[in-house]
């Protein structure tokens, strides 16, 4: 089974060739309603090799994700509050520079005494400096390791000429966290790239929804010819 989550301001059906390719490797595909979890400060559990994975989501692209591997914070930003009732991440993941992904504020008042930053290039270059001392810049393509667990970087960029602006190919990231027995992929910002479609064994995915920044369900079907 895969279950997807819709990231966006608003819930929206996920991306008809993205969810053909991982019913095609998975079987079944679960559609999770992201936006509600968020406001209602909900959330899901999933079983997993070593215990399970926990994931709470925050707002917008904001998520928490409790790990056996450690506690995993995805482009946090906002209110330092919003973060109070989850535990001192362990990792942060970064996918890139936009305000409602990145924010240096937010990632000060969260980050502990160990805690380990992966984030593309470009905001690496942004980080002040006590930051950047905990972080790594990982590009498209590139691997990093967290507590034995591989964090790989996939290219999140428009692939429509007229969003290409938003999102350029190269700069950003997406990510896949694989655990022992469970890939859990993150998309960042962007539309169904070649590197996206050609996913394959992915549990868990959170997929970008929000137009004219990134995509919906019915203009990807329109251009892929579904």
């Amino acid at each position: 089974t895969t279950e997807i989550y819709t990231l966006s301001l608003h819930d929206a059906l996920p991306i008809c060739q993205f969810l053909a390719t991982t019913a095609a490797t998975a079987g079944v595909v679960t559609l999770l309603p992201y936006a509600a979890q968020a406001a209602a400060h909900g959330g899901n559990m999933f079983p997993v090799s070593g215990g399970e994975v926990k994931v709470h989501p925050v707002d917008h692209a904001s998520f928490v994700m409790e790990t056996p591997a450690g506690v995993i914070y995805c482009d946090p930003v906002g209110d330092v509050a919003n973060y109070s009732d989850f535990a001192t991440p362990d990792l942060i993941l970064i996918t890139h520079e936009h305000g409602d992904h990145y924010n240096a504020e937010t990632l000060a008042g969260i980050v502990g005494d160990n805690t380990q930053i992966i984030t593309n290039p470009a905001v690496f270059d942004m980080l002040p400096a006590a930051l950047k001392a905990k972080a790594n810049a990982l590009a498209n393509g590139e691997n990093a390791m967290f507590n034995e667990v591989s964090i790989e970087a996939i290219p999140a960029y428009n692939t429509t000429e007229e969003r290409k602006q938003f999102h350029p190919q190269g700069r950003d990231n997406g990510y896949i966290v694989n655990l022992a027995d469970f890939r859990v992929y993150i998309s960042g910002d962007t539309e169904a790239t070649p590197e996206m479609l050609a996913l394959e064994d992915i549990d868990l995915a959170f997929v970008c929804m929000n137009l004219p920044f990134t995509m919906d369900a019915r203009s990807e079907e329109r251009r892929v010819g579904k």
